[in-house]
């Protein structure tokens, strides 16, 4: 393992351990041998990067299966891997191409259907039969993107979004939200469709102060991953701060999102504990008080497995 460098991309160096545990509860454990970019260096196989995690003190992660090939896969590989559970959903962009929008994207791209791309009411149903799993823990990432589809397929994220939520309450688990570029909407969506006694979880959260009001007056969480611990993101340490420390919950996102000072490098569980030292600095708390209270936290969202 390399540190930072301009001219190359390497993985992190472990950092120091942290005083007590925690769990990622969001990243891609089956996406990361498709990492981009790559690291100059050899990557590291899923299994030494939780062993690497572990060191460090992150001793569980919850992994997302948001495309219907993933399902089976990442439920198979967190049997193998000691302190991984699954979050299972049709990603927003994906609900797009299963309702049969692929226009170009208000990023540039134009989607590309594949063959896993059956009608949207057929993955919802493979959705349903992925949830009884005992390895799935969540319903996620499911939500709206307005970064990378384009207007005709909001309407099949909203109906997927609507549905996932319904879905979740049917089996009483929290559910992960996908919100990029959307906060009004994905607002407006849960305050029509989410029932109150639902976990929701903004996922990778991205609002302001404000919109951290709006979370915290319906007790929804926000999980924040390494963009608070870029210089330019001061408004998600505003809206960190704005939130009740038992409304906060840690992420990864990975192999994307690498925090300070690894930022540009690959991502993964492990070098989660530089955002964690980012939060109780922000909290003004001891390490070891932080990493309980974020530990609190994931288990009153997620449960116990660890």
């Amino acid at each position: 393992m390399g540190k930072n460098s301009k001219k190359s991309r390497t993985w992190p160096s472990l950092p120091s351990p942290l005083a007590a545990p925690v769990i990622d509860n969001h990243t891609h454990l089956a996406t990361h041998e498709l990492a981009i970019p790559k690291a100059s260096d050899v990557r590291p196989s899923v299994e030494t990067q939780i062993e690497w995690a572990r060191q460090v003190g992150v001793v569980g992660a919850i992994t997302s299966a948001c495309e219907l090939p993933e399902f089976q896969p990442t439920c198979e590989l967190a049997r193998q891997l000691t302190g991984v559970r699954v979050a299972v959903a049709i990603h927003p962009n994906e609900a797009a191409l299963h309702a049969g929008h692929a226009d170009p994207s208000p990023d540039g791209l134009t989607p590309q259907p594949l063959s896993h791309h059956v009608p949207l009411v057929d993955a919802l149903v493979e959705v349903e039969q992925a949830l009884k799993d005992p390895m799935v823990v969540a319903v996620g990432e499911t939500g709206l993107d307005y970064f990378r589809t384009a207007q005709p397929g909001r309407t099949a994220q909203i109906e997927s979004f609507r549905s996932h939520l319904q879905l979740a309450r049917e089996v009483d688990l929290p559910v992960q939200i996908h919100d990029r570029d959307a906060h009004a909407d994905t607002l407006a969506v849960l305050d029509e469709s989410a029932d109150v006694s639902q976990r929701i979880v903004f996922h990778c959260y991205s609002g302001d102060r404000e919109m951290a009001e709006r979370l915290k007056d319906n007790g929804w969480y926000a999980s924040f991953a390494g963009p608070l611990t870029y210089p330019a993101n001061t408004h998600l340490r505003e809206a960190l701060l704005t939130l009740p420390r038992e409304l906060v919950l840690v992420e990864t996102d990975a192999p994307y999102l690498t925090p300070v000072p690894e930022r540009g490098n690959p991502n993964a569980s492990y070098v989660m504990a530089h955002t964690v030292r980012m939060i109780a600095d922000l909290w003004d708390l001891a390490e070891d008080e932080a990493c309980h209270q974020l530990m609190e936290n994931t288990q009153r969202v997620y449960g116990r497995w660890v």
